[in-house]
């Protein structure tokens, strides 16, 4: 059964009556799920009003306090994940197994933050003059306006306001429209945890309508933002114009290098997981995929076996490795850099139409011999597309992996510790993964450069937003 959903405000669930909805459909099946309230502009003044009354009182509770309150969080979020996640596969369209397991990695998300968030730590500073004392503290910065996107409804909200909260600031968070089952079930859990009222707040409606009247009021001090792109740009500049702090994680592309020496069968079994998960609609997934000319044969061969052989179907129905894309507009997207590369001289080894009549399901498909004028070269698929090139060595992998301007997620295979050093240090990503995947776990800082964004979610540089550092010099 889906879920009613609704706004929160205020510590207040606001539904559909004398608002504008939109209609949720299951992308699986296109069938209606229901109903979405449309924020009104006095929905959204009173979601900042709220959150920053809020901000007052929360900035002064203990990080104790605070962090009994996530721990609550977290342990009704494992209570609850086979319902979210069920949900979550309704609106969203991923295998219900992927969609628990987001759900109970957001929980642990939430439970290393309600920890760290006990050690913001500021220092002392030896001073000049003996009666002098030179303090260094970390304060919570205010209120947070956060835009979470749609691929992890669950995952990708629940880091932002697990890292601002812990630190003591207040969110208004506009969530994603076409899966926004996670972002009410999340409200849910933090009112039922106890978290005061105001500390957390959801809008839905017009994304630049209300990302607009949120960053241009003086009560929001940082901006946090998961998405495109293009549509980063316009929010960075936004805020930067109105003197907002801000992160920004925004789209990927990619490389994978396969070098010689590379095992290549577990090689082929983790990259064939990754770039099915979640239909590819995944800022991290791998896309362009540098395989030296050795195993070049081999590997399009296994792989495009490895992508024909996964089963393919709605969400919900038993052993589906792969769902569907999101909407319409992102299956034709998805078709049309197939039909390029096509066109352009690419060779098709799996995959490349529709599967079925009905509903977004496009097959897992593999691109070998790319040229580089290919738009797939250049343009982050976002769906179920590895485009394989040949490369001669190491420096011409490096020199092809660097030559766009993102920088999130890469992926290297070999043997070889000077070559696995070599390239750890020639990638320009902000994270590297070595013979296996090893990112999103809390631990760790999740983010990338160039154009892919600045500041991290996870590890100790979570909090860095949400945090201002202030001096005391006192005689």
């Amino acid at each position: 059964m889906y879920p009613s959903l609704s706004l929160y405000i205020g510590g207040r669930f606001l539904g559909v009556e004398g608002r504008k909805s939109q209609t949720v459909r299951d992308p699986g099946t296109l069938e209606a799920l229901g109903s979405l309230p449309w924020a009104e502009p006095e929905d959204i003044d009173a979601a900042l009003e709220a959150a920053g009354e809020a901000f007052k009182s929360w900035r002064l509770v203990s990080p104790v306090e605070r962090s009994d309150v996530l721990r609550r969080v977290a342990a009704l979020a494992r209570e609850r994940a086979e319902d979210i996640g069920r949900a979550i596969t309704l609106d969203n369209g991923k295998p219900v197994a992927e969609a628990v397991a987001e759900v109970l990695n957001a929980a642990e998300h939430v439970e290393w933050h309600a920890e760290e968030g006990r050690r913001i730590y500021g220092r002392v500073v030896p001073a000049r003059n003996p009666a002098v004392r030179q303090l260094v503290v970390r304060e919570p910065v205010g209120v947070c306006a956060a835009f979470s996107p749609w691929n992890f409804p669950f995952g990708q909200a629940m880091k932002k306001a697990a890292a601002a909260i812990a630190a003591g600031c207040t969110m208004v968070l506009k969530g994603p429209e076409e899966s926004p089952s996670a972002i009410v079930a999340m409200a849910r859990l933090f009112h039922d945890a106890g978290l005061p009222a105001g500390v957390f707040n959801v809008l839905w409606g017009v994304p630049s309508e209300i990302s607009r009247r949120l960053i241009e009021s003086p009560r929001v001090r940082v901006v946090s933002f998961t998405g495109s792109v293009p549509v980063g740009r316009q929010l960075a500049a936004l805020a930067g114009s109105n003197m907002k702090r801000m992160t920004m994680e925004l789209g990927g592309h990619a490389p994978v290098l396969v070098f010689d020496d590379a095992d290549l069968p577990d090689a082929v079994a983790l990259l064939a997981r990754l770039k099915v998960r979640n239909a590819g609609q995944v800022c991290v997934s791998p896309t362009r995929f540098f395989v030296q000319s050795g195993v070049y044969e081999r590997f399009v061969a296994d792989f495009g076996a490895a992508l024909s052989a996964v089963k393919v179907g709605h969400g919900l129905e038993q052993g589906v490795q792969m769902g569907p894309l999101i909407h319409e507009r992102r299956f034709q997207a998805i078709d049309s850099l197939v039909r390029d590369a096509r066109d352009n001289g690419a060779e098709v080894l799996a995959g490349g139409a529709r599967i079925g009549s009905s509903g977004n399901f496009y097959a897992p498909t593999l691109l070998a011999d790319v040229p580089r004028n290919a738009l797939v070269m250049a343009e982050e698929p976002f769906g179920p597309i590895a485009a394989v090139v040949r490369v001669d060595g190491v420096e011409e992998a490096l020199r092809r992996a660097n030559e766009l301007p993102f920088g999130l997620a890469s992926y290297v295979f070999t043997r070889s510790i000077q070559t696995a050093t070599r390239v750890s240090a020639g990638l320009e990503a902000g994270m590297v993964n070595i013979n296996h995947s090893g990112m999103a776990h809390p631990e760790l800082p999740f983010g990338g450069m160039k154009d892919s964004g600045f500041g991290s979610e996870g590890g100790t540089e979570s909090f860095d937003a949400f945090l201002t550092t202030k001096m005391i010099s006192q005689l």
